[in-house]
């Protein structure tokens, strides 16, 4: 019987060698921004061992935080892992398809968060991953960030990944829509975190059949975002913004840096796994304020 919780097995391989790819296309694609802005700024490559007990862990897997600050881009990391083991009691309960008595996990991923220099830009999350416990299934989404809200942004981001979703389930984008609501809310402020997007998460894998379709999904959900959001932040990258343009984002990132420390699901899943500290806390602002 195949064990789904090994890295080396065929379906965690084809995730990953998936999320590394669009990583490559994603980073090449800001880095164009860039050049097309005057800077020379690039991705900076750092790659990192998983840890348990504050030692590397054999076999335990790892991954590779890409991080630039530029001159469009004030702050955005791409980061991909792939790591393996065993979670911790305690927190194995917690996760879909793991116990206490059956800890075994694998996760691979690409996740993706953009803090713009101007604040009419919008800031962007993009997360998707193939996780194995007992069970195998694919997650993930994106959702827009902006400090200054601009509708027309809004509509086509949204109906980036509604074309997305609809090309692999009726129901997917209004339930997708709907999630991503719920999840990117901030209860102790009664806002949500920015406009929305899509969430999902537990689309199983119990055969073969079942990973090819939700992992055809899961790449269509990366190229909507390659698609949308490179046109997105060239529509108002070049804008004049006040001294007051600038509070607001500062103001609004202090809210972003709020919901990844105390309510985002990854930001935990990376401490509880081993994960690169980096890596984990890249999704924090360079700058924000409180007031």
């Amino acid at each position: 019987m195949t064990d789904w919780t090994d890295p080396a097995t065929p379906r965690t391989e084809r995730a990953r060698s998936w999320f590394e790819a669009l990583r490559t296309r994603i980073c090449s694609a800001f880095e164009a921004i860039e050049r097309e802005a005057g800077s020379d700024a690039a991705f900076e490559y750092t790659a990192w061992d998983r840890e348990a007990d504050g030692a590397a862990v054999t076999d335990g897997g790892g991954g590779v935080r890409a991080v630039m600050k530029g001159k469009v881009f004030e702050k955005v990391g791409v980061n991909v892992s792939t790591v393996g083991g065993a979670f911790a009691p305690e927190f194995a309960g917690t996760i879909h398809g793991a116990a206490a008595d059956n800890p075994g996990f694998t996760a691979t991923g690409i996740s993706l968060v953009a803090h713009m220099a101007n604040p009419h830009v919008p800031a962007v999350h993009m997360n998707t991953r193939f996780l194995t416990t007992s069970k195998a299934w694919f997650g993930g989404g994106g959702d827009l960030n902006p400090p200054i809200p601009y509708t027309d942004d809004t509509a086509e981001f949204h109906a980036a990944f509604k074309g997305a979703c609809d090309a692999h389930g009726a129901d997917y984008y209004d339930r997708f829509k709907a999630w991503a609501d719920d999840y990117f809310y901030i209860p102790h402020r009664k806002v949500h975190r920015g406009v929305g997007g899509i969430f999902y998460d537990h689309l199983e894998c119990a055969d073969d059949a079942g990973f090819d379709a939700n992992f055809a999904f899961t790449r269509d959900v990366g190229e909507a975002f390659l698609y949308v959001y490179p046109r997105l932040v060239r529509r108002r990258m070049g804008m004049e913004f006040t001294p007051e343009d600038k509070l607001t984002q500062l103001q609004w990132r202090g809210r972003y840096a709020e919901f990844n420390l105390v309510y985002d699901r990854g930001t935990l899943f990376g401490l509880k796994t081993g994960g690169n500290i980096d890596a984990i806390l890249m999704s924090l602002p360079p700058e924000a304020v409180w007031s």
